[in-house]
């Protein structure tokens, strides 16, 4: 009874969301003159190219892409190329932020910023961010990480390369945003602290005002962990599936958002809101990634994920085992939703 109960609250919440959105839609057609530029910028990010991207860094060349290794400097720098391409701008006049990760290592997390306005420019940022490193080559054996994490690298530059080619069109969004590549996550999630750690002290500035960038001007955090696989789905036989965790840290009239554009733009996902409809699971998987020191100062933030699997810290985590299709398809709705939060 509680099932079927279950079942008619969500179908009528479909309806509900359905209805809201063809509105939007209807409402927001005839002001919308960005359609075109959103499909050309679009068709950039392929199937081919998302497999290529993940095979690359996941690739003997970046050696499991360990921190303090030759394999992540690789992986570093091939992020560094996808940002300059994106037309990101460095921050702190340097694309990388080094940081100790202990006695004689070091880490290093490689960041660019899209500008919103120049004209008038804002104080308001939106981070993305998705950690590079992993567990490297141990004992002759390489841990490629496709999945973990140079799925979410590859949204995440991705996301960069769209956004970037709307600029070059013309299209200018009232915040800026940051995208981050993230190192050290496997050591306590030092990578973001480090990040954090310029927040906090003020010095993190804008590459084009020179101005401090301040906690009070973070608007929201976007964590990318894990996306390309469907070996987890939230319900049994369906594979088409995005989990998104840190609603509730959203304003109220955002919190419906992601459903409404899997809708309005055709992508056809099956949307979670909590990791497999448990609360103490999804608050501790909220916690767990490099959003959780933005969770832990009050800032915003959310975590896009297609959950754990049996592939994790393996040596077969290779880009064979991830549905790349619909890779894509969350990529897109990412950039739906992520566009709407501007």
């Amino acid at each position: 009874m509680l099932e079927q109960t279950k079942n008619i609250f969500f179908s009528i919440k479909a309806a509900i969301l359905t209805v809201i959105a063809m509105m939007t839609c209807i409402n927001s057609t005839a002001s919308d003159s960005w359609s075109k530029e959103r499909e050309k910028a679009k068709s950039i990010i392929t199937v081919e190219k998302l497999e290529m991207e993940v095979s690359f860094l996941s690739d003997s060349l970046c050696q499991g892409r360990a921190s303090g290794t030759r394999g992540n400097v690789e992986a570093a720098m091939w992020i560094q190329r996808k940002f300059e391409e994106a037309g990101l701008i460095s921050i702190n006049d340097s694309w990388t932020q080094g940081f100790s990760i202990g006695p004689k290592m070091y880490g290093r997390n490689v960041a660019g910023m899209l500008p919103g306005a120049r004209s008038i420019p804002r104080n308001r940022y939106i981070i993305v961010g998705a950690h590079y490193d992993h567990i490297g080559t141990l004992e002759g054996k390489m841990y490629p990480g496709a999945d973990a994490n140079a799925s979410g690298v590859t949204a995440m530059t991705s996301l960069a390369e769209i956004f970037g080619e709307m600029r070059k069109m013309g299209k200018i969004y009232d915040s800026n945003i940051i995208f981050v590549a993230f190192d050290a996550n496997e050591f306590d999630l030092k990578g973001s602290d480090a990040l954090w750690n310029l927040i906090e002290n003020e010095r993190l500035s804008n590459p084009l005002t020179g101005e401090t960038i301040s906690r009070k001007d973070i608007t929201l955090m976007i964590n990318i962990d894990q996306i390309g696989s469907s070996l987890a789905p939230v319900t049994k036989g369906e594979s088409d599936y995005l989990i998104m965790l840190g609603t509730s840290s959203l304003k109220k009239d955002k919190r419906n958002l992601l459903e409404r554009c899997n809708i309005e733009e055709g992508i056809g996902l099956e949307i979670a809101l909590d990791y497999y409809g448990s609360e103490n699971f999804t608050d501790i998987f909220y916690r767990l990634s490099d959003q959780k020191v933005f969770v832990d100062n009050r800032i915003p933030a959310v975590l896009f994920t297609s959950g754990i699997t049996m592939n994790n810290n393996k040596t077969w985590d290779r880009t064979e085992n991830l549905n790349l299709e619909v890779f894509r398809k969350r990529v897109m709705l990412m950039y739906h939703w992520i566009e709407k939060m501007l």
